[in-house]
């Protein structure tokens, strides 16, 4: 069903940057058909009184996980309540298309998406068609069994392309002139079919130390990637260097500056370090940006507004993994409960972990003990809101490791920490006013026990324009609409003007809140049941459209599902 709507007296921030003014918007047949003062109703137009509102476009998130997701969740809440009509995925370099009849390589491509992504791999691995091979069949499929309420783009991601190619060796060497060619056919008809880019990854290693695929491929490899992506005017490179972890970013990027020379794509290099420990570690890395710029070319870094507060949780190896903890990793990896109190206990099992907790990376946040903090109490024994060395201060003398183990046991293997960090306010209002700087990374759709990157973009409402007035709304607005969408290149949508896409929002900002994580209990679990995710109550906005269509009115999710895939119809 369309809807024709008529929305009275708002202050309409377009997204271009431009200062709000006073007016009406009325849509019709999904699109905007009228911008203007003291609009008259027409016909069975419903009115919307947006007094005391700001009616502006759509929010597009620019780097979210939902590629798997989107398949046992298709509401996708809390988006709509947080005025999200767009979400980019295919980030980081992982996906699930191209694949091959190879079973073992489609594993692995699920493995690492589960693991670096935090998503389950049983609904992964049972709960998706499968009924593709190229990445266009996969957005065929995606369109013939999916419903969703959010705009969907992707991009076409490195790890699926050299597992496709290479079968288990894309983990292991490098590419032959042979393999190279299969690959840049595959991204070649992914982006004819619709893909928004090419994605990679510089950074990640698994919980048994191994890189991602993409770390094993040579400048020749991707020199003949990039040269597909420029047969394709107006789609992007991605990628994502070493800003934690290993912290090789400087390495990284000097790498990306030769690889991209001469090159007429837009690339998003993930990205100026904004937390403190990052930008100690990291102080030249922001000298790459200003050179860019100063040439004149085309690469835009990323960078988060909101620290990304991850949980610890035990069931998820990542955060052990990413550390080079690799025994607590395959602790956590465990799911039976009685074999994990078994291990705490065994005492030549604590022995492995006390020298694995020495192997950890230096700049490992375990080695930082204030930085992280008792979130959870599953016996609700406790202490909790303490921080992990204050812990530790508490049985001075013993290692880390057993500390951990020992608290465990009392608290339970239900039980969370959190990593906690500090971020540089000036630098990130900066950024948001550099054309060259692309925010509103939520990370969103992946780790769904450790964050909950949906409604982080409020924020940049709440914090910096309502409560600390470092910008004005008109520049939040265009960093979480005008400027993504040019960037993308996304030209239907992204901002308000007659004939676009009637992808918009209301909203009333003196009533909207990042509000606090929740835990919801709809994602499918090996076995069978549900377990939990994180998610957040509604901001709320009062209105979201997407393509003309409620999708959150009247405080709740209304069931409607207007989004397209890949610009799809």
């Amino acid at each position: 069903m369309k809807f024709d709507i008529l929305i009275k007296n708002g202050t309409i921030v377009d997204g271009t940057g431009a200062p709000p003014l006073k007016g009406d918007v009325r849509v019709v047949d999904g699109l905007i058909a009228e911008i203007g003062p003291k609009l008259e109703r027409k016909g069975r137009e419903r009115v919307i009184d947006a007094a005391g509102c700001y009616v502006t476009p759509g929010f597009i998130e620019t780097h979210n996980h939902y590629d798997a997701v989107m398949w046992w969740n298709a509401n996708l809440e809390p988006m709509s309540g947080y005025g999200v009509t767009t979400s980019v995925n295919g980030n980081c370099g992982f996906g699930i298309a191209p694949i091959t009849d190879d079973l073992e390589s489609r594993a692995e491509m699920n493995r690492i998406f589960s693991f670096f992504e935090d998503i389950p791999e049983q609904p992964l691995a049972e709960g998706l068609a499968w009924d593709w091979h190229s990445w266009g069949e996969y957005r065929d499929s995606m369109r013939r069994n999916l419903r969703i309420p959010v705009n969907f783009e992707f991009y076409c991601g490195h790890q699926p392309l050299r597992l496709a190619a290479m079968g288990l060796e894309a983990r292991e060497r490098a590419a032959t002139d042979a393999e190279i060619a299969v690959m840049c056919d595959a991204l070649r008809e992914a982006l004819a079919a619709g893909a928004i880019g090419f994605s990679s990854n510089l950074l990640d290693w698994d919980g048994d130390g191994r890189p991602v695929p993409s770390l094993m491929a040579e400048d020749k490899e991707f020199a003949a990637l990039l040269d597909v992506l420029e047969e394709f005017p107006g789609k992007t490179f991605q990628i994502i260097i070493s800003v934690f972890q290993r912290f090789e970013a400087m390495k990284d990027i000097a790498r990306v500056d030769e690889l991209t020379k001469g090159r007429a794509f837009k690339v998003m290099w993930a990205g100026i370090p904004t937390m403190d420990y990052q930008r100690q570690r990291l102080p030249d890395l922001p000298a790459y940006h200003d050179r860019f710029k100063a040439e004149g070319r085309p690469l835009y870094t990323a960078f988060h507004h909101v620290p990304p507060t991850t949980a610890v949780n035990f069931y998820s190896p990542l955060p052990f993994g990413q550390s080079n903890n690799l025994v607590w990793s395959a602790f956590a990896k465990e799911r039976d409960e009685a074999t994990k109190f078994a291990m705490l206990q065994d005492e030549e099992w604590r022995a492995k972990a006390r020298e694995s907790w020495g192997q950890m990376y230096p700049q490992a946040r375990w080695h930082r003990p204030e930085t992280i903090l008792v979130q959870e109490s599953e016996s609700g024994y406790g202490p909790v809101g303490i921080s992990f060395a204050e812990l530790l201060a508490e049985t001075p003398g013993k290692h880390p490791s057993d500390a951990l183990a020992d608290w465990l046991l009392v608290n339970g293997l239900q039980s969370m920490l959190k990593y906690a960090g500090n971020k540089d306010q000036a630098l990130m209002t900066e950024l948001m006013r550099d054309p060259f700087a692309i925010g509103n990374i939520s990370d969103s759709g992946a780790h769904g026990q450790m964050l909950c990157g949906i409604g982080d973009h409020i924020n940049l409402l709440t914090e910096y324009v309502r409560d600390a007035k470092l910008l004005q709304v008109e520049e939040a607005i265009h960093n979480l609409t005008g400027k993504l969408a040019a960037f993308f290149g996304f030209d239907d949508r992204g901002v308000l003007a007659v004939g676009k896409r009637a992808d918009l929002v209301v909203f009333d900002i003196d009533e909207i809140e990042c509000r606090p994580t929740m835990k919801v209990y709809d994602t499918p679990e090996i076995g069978g049941g549900r377990t939990w995710r994180y998610s957040r109550a509604a901001a709320p906005m009062r209105l979201t459209l997407v393509a003309g269509e409620p999708t959150f009115d009247n405080d709740a999710f209304t069931g409607r599902y207007p989004g397209t895939i890949v610009g799809g119809v």
